[in-house]
Order: structure tokens, then C-alpha cells, then sequence
């Protein structure tokens, strides 16, 4: 599994609009600079979150886009498989997905379930409210 730019630039997204938002609609273009994505890409990031109703948006003077509900209500994992359409491993484990006539004797098989299930598990407990706690870039990484 690789997530895209769509489904990295919508956390992004996500978390600005959470930390300079405070319930106040901000402008697209100030989250564009921040982030350093282009007007046009964010368009079509923010219709996707719009139409999903985890970003609102109001058009005119005063206008832009908030978010929905508090920070801590967003699992990654709704955030990501909106963008990302799946979090799926392998393509048999993917939603709607023909059945695979190998899965009866398919010793991989339960390799990529557990793997699916840990990646789902995982980020349904990181909230935006996680990811807006900054962490020191220079710490090393924790051993798994």
C-alpha cells in the first residue's frame, strides 16, 4: 500500500485547516501557500472533503473552508480511505473485490489480512488532534 499525494495533501489540508480555523472559515489560498500546494490541486482535494462533509466551505468575503466537528473526531483512516479509496495490502482484500480462486490454498492469504487489519486498526486511533501535536524532527525513530 502507497498513499498518493491526494491522500497526503488532505491531511494536510485537514490539519491546517485545524489549527488556524479556531471554527472560522479560512481562505483556500492561505492554506495553499502554507502548505505549498497549488490553488488548482487544493480545488479538487476540497471538493472531495466537501462533498464527504468533513470540510465545509462558504463562497463570497469572509468565506473559505472549516472543518465539520473538533479535531479529535477525525480518524486518519476516514481521512485516507476517502483519498485513497482503500488501504488494502493486495487487491483480493480490497472492497468488492472478485473472489480469488487461490484463497483456499493461498498461504499468503493470512499474512495480508492481519496486515490489513493492523493498518485499519492503526489509523483508526490517530485523530487530526494527534497529528497537530508536533513532535521533535530530530528524534530517532521508535523501534517497532
Amino acid at each position: 500500500m502507497m498513499i498518493s499525494t491526494r491522500g497526503r495533501y488532505a491531511l494536510r489540508v485537514m490539519i491546517d485547516l485545524a489549527e488556524h480555523g479556531n471554527g472560522r472559515y479560512i481562505a483556500m489560498k492561505s492554506v495553499a501557500e502554507r502548505q505549498e500546494i497549488s490553488l488548482k490541486y487544493m480545488e479538487k482535494i476540497l471538493r472531495l472533503l466537501v462533498g464527504a462533509h468533513l470540510v465545509e466551505g462558504v463562497q463570497g468575503k469572509g468565506g473559505g473552508y472549516r472543518l465539520t466537528r473538533p479535531p479529535r473526531d477525525y480518524p486518519v483512516s476516514e481521512i485516507l480511505t476517502l483519498t485513497e479509496g482503500t488501504l488494502a495490502p493486495v487487491a483480493c482484500l480490497e472492497c468488492g473485490a472478485a473472489p480469488c480462486q487461490r484463497a483456499a490454498e493461498c498461504r499468503t492469504l493470512p499474512l495480508w489480512r492481519n496486515l490489513d487489519k493492523l493498518i485499519n486498526d492503526y489509523l483508526s486511533t490517530v485523530t487530526l488532534a494527534d497529528l497537530m501535536r508536533k513532535e521533535d524532527p530530530d528524534a530517532p525513530c521508535p523501534d517497532l
